[in-house]
């Protein structure tokens, strides 16, 4: 009977760096060809027969374990917010990946806000998140229209496209760079270790040997 293989899912840029050394803590090392910039593979062998991992961007980790794809996999709570699997699992916050999720605005706009100068009852905003996004507003008796973009959020705005964002923030240098200010935080971001509900089910000693490792190594 043939071994079925693990799949983790892990996310392309600033938190896979992050990610790295816990990888290494977990005695996961990926071939070598993860680490060349030059390769076009998706999927990689680790010296654990067991295991491959698959990397993806950063928002489409969530989809790959929630729908099977992958039965494990790091994936920040923003995403895990913003879709609401009901088949994820996030048992281990691996305390990387530390960031927040803002509304920001122009900076001449902050400063009226701050003064009490403008009420809105309907705003439009270009975001990647327009669950929370929406959800955020509402709370407030607003009526946000979402304009979905994935990247490039901070031009908008002088572009004409609305006059509101609600995107990552880590340092603000961006915002600050393209004349925005942040005016709230809706929540504040981690990585998690997610798993796949089913799949733990059906493998629950497997997963639940990793599981434990990434425990551990956030410890370290």
């Amino acid at each position: 009977m043939t071994m079925q293989k693990l799949i983790l899912a892990v996310p392309k840029g600033r938190i896979l760096k992050e990610l790295l050394p816990m990888l290494k803590d977990c005695g996961i090392e990926p071939e070598a060809a993860f680490s060349d910039s030059s390769s076009r593979k998706l999927r990689f062998e680790t010296n654990n027969p067991a295991l491959d991992i698959i990397r993806v961007r950063a928002f489409d980790v969530a989809t790959f374990v929630a729908y099977g794809g992958a039965h494990l996999g790091v994936v920040g709570s923003d995403a895990l917010e913003e879709f609401a699997y009901d088949d994820i699992y996030a048992p281990v916050d691996l305390n990387i990946g530390h960031c927040r999720l803002s509304v920001a605005v122009p900076v001449e706009e902050a400063e009226a806000q701050t003064e009490g100068k403008i009420r809105q009852s309907h705003i439009r905003v270009a975001t990647k998140y327009p669950n929370l996004t929406h959800a955020h507003y509402e709370k407030a008796g607003i009526q946000a229209e979402c304009i979905k973009l994935n990247g490039a959020m901070e031009i908008a705005p002088a572009l004409g496209l609305c006059r509101h964002i609600v995107d990552l923030v880590s340092t603000g240098s961006t915002l600050k760079a393209n004349n925005l200010k942040e005016v709230e935080t809706i929540v504040e971001i981690s990585s998690k270790l997610v798993a796949n509900r089913p799949a733990l089910k059906t493998m629950p000693e497997e997963m639940g040997a990793w599981i434990e490792k990434f425990k551990k190594a956030v410890k370290k």
